[in-house]
């Protein structure tokens, strides 16, 4: 969900002017029946359509907006391997073997990618490569730490850089460290959901835009019910994100105190040229620093810089956006300064207080994913495959998420999200120090 200022940015989506949607579906109109009943046609939802349809399942999915109109539409597009809470909650709630699975499964998300973008035929500028970025010695030193022991306990490698070394990765004065992996990188989002949309029909999934559920009756049959018609179904899944409890219909509120919506916003800029992005970038990998508010970035297939960061926690969309982003830009790149914005839009995305996915159930019908923290771009192919699965009575996988505990935000309904504004307030002032 978007506030209004934030939909009049989300118009000037560059993804929304380089792709192409096919018409607007009709309204769910009438009452009827499935197997299965998805709420959310995003990343998560589409994937989760798809892996029960191929099980054999029918599936009906309602959407309040347009497909993946939320933040599946409108990310940074960079695929990521890992979790935004990095492993700790995994270790320390289900010890060793359990941190081990969740880490594996993060693997398997990118093998997942791949193969629905193959197999689909999804043309979405998949590109492979990640950067990892620090921008002062206490940073690089967190970022080597952090780094060797994914590589110790995981296994996971990177080539990491100081000084003058960086430079071959990246044509900037700001980072003093960084870590190239070629596991993770980045796509053109919305393209990779409406051809999960695309996926999801071939397959006899029936979707409705512009039919937001507005109350879901539960039980041993589930019933949604929208203003146009109803559908009843033996299971549902909530892949709405935060656009549940109290931030859209209200179909779940006890989810509400466990997630917070950030607005986050991207710019791109007038196309720069293939010569100068090869000589910015030289290996075109997806960029992301390690501050607690972090910039990312990447080029686009048209030659664009995407540059995202500027976050808000107060739910009120920046004054001078266009500006303060393009400053922060020219800082990373100063080659870039001046360089004309086409384009600038965001919204929000939803993060748990952990920063791990907040996967579960409500009663023994009713499954929900959330929480994906920014992360979300491989990780919700995963999700949806581990809600099939355990739909289909095999819920060993989807409980290694499930037992992950977590806290409500605090200060309740009215004070929750000025409680988050200080908190973070502090937590970029330790970046800056």
């Amino acid at each position: 969900m978007l506030l209004d200022s934030d939909t009049q940015l989300n118009q000037k989506s560059y993804y929304e002017a380089s792709a192409q949607r096919e018409p607007l579906s009709e309204p769910l109109r009438g009452d009827i029946m499935a197997d299965v009943l998805v709420v959310g046609a995003g990343f998560a939802g589409l994937s989760a359509a798809i892996e029960l349809a191929q099980r054999g399942y029918s599936v009906v999915v309602l959407e309040a907006d347009r497909i993946c109109s939320g933040a599946s539409g409108r990310n940074g597009g960079q695929a990521i391997v890992g979790y935004a809470s990095g492993q700790q909650p995994f270790e320390v709630q289900l010890g060793r073997a359990g941190a081990r699975l969740a880490w594996d499964l993060s693997m398997q998300s990118m093998e997942l990618l791949d193969q629905r973008i193959a197999e689909f035929q999804i043309d979405c500028d998949h590109v492979a490569g990640y950067l990892y970025v620090a921008d002062s010695q206490r940073k690089a030193r967190a970022l080597e730490q952090e780094l060797q022991v994914l590589e110790r306990d995981y296994g996971f490698q990177v080539d990491f850089a100081r000084g003058q070394a960086v430079q071959r990765h990246i044509q900037s004065p700001r980072y003093c460290a960084s870590a190239f992996e070629r596991r993770s990188g980045h796509l053109h989002p919305l393209k990779f959901g409406l051809g999960l949309a695309r996926a999801a029909r071939s397959l006899g999934v029936q979707i409705f835009e512009r039919s937001a559920v507005l109350d879901i009756q539960r039980g041993l049959k589930l019933c949604a019910k929208t203003s146009g018609g109803s559908v009843g179904a033996q299971w549902g899944v909530l892949a709405g994100n935060c656009t549940l409890g109290e931030y859209g219909p209200r179909v779940a509120p006890e989810l509400a105190p466990r997630i917070m919506p950030v607005g986050t916003y991207i710019i791109a800029t007038e196309r720069l040229g293939v010569e100068l992005c090869e000589r910015l970038i030289p290996g075109n990998a997806a960029v992301c620093d390690n501050n607690f508010v972090l910039d990312y970035f990447r080029f686009s297939a048209d030659s664009r810089l995407l540059f995202g960061g500027r976050v808000s926690y107060s739910t009120r969309t920046p004054a001078n956006l266009s500006e303060l982003m393009a400053k922060r830009m020219a800082q990373v790149f100063p080659q870039l300064k001046g360089v004309a914005v086409d384009y600038v839009w965001g919204g929000f995305v939803d993060i748990s207080m952990n920063r791990a996915p907040d996967f579960g159930r409500l009663g023994g019908n009713l499954f929900y994913l959330q929480g994906f923290s920014g992360h979300g771009v491989a990780l919700t192919g995963m999700a949806g495959k581990l809600v099939a699965e355990a739909v289909a009575g095999q819920a060993e996988r989807f409980d290694v998420f499930a037992k992950l505990q977590h806290r409500h935000f605090p200060g309740g309904a009215l004070l929750r999200t000025p409680s988050l504004v200080l908190g973070m307030a502090y937590q970029q002032l330790k970046d800056l120090l």
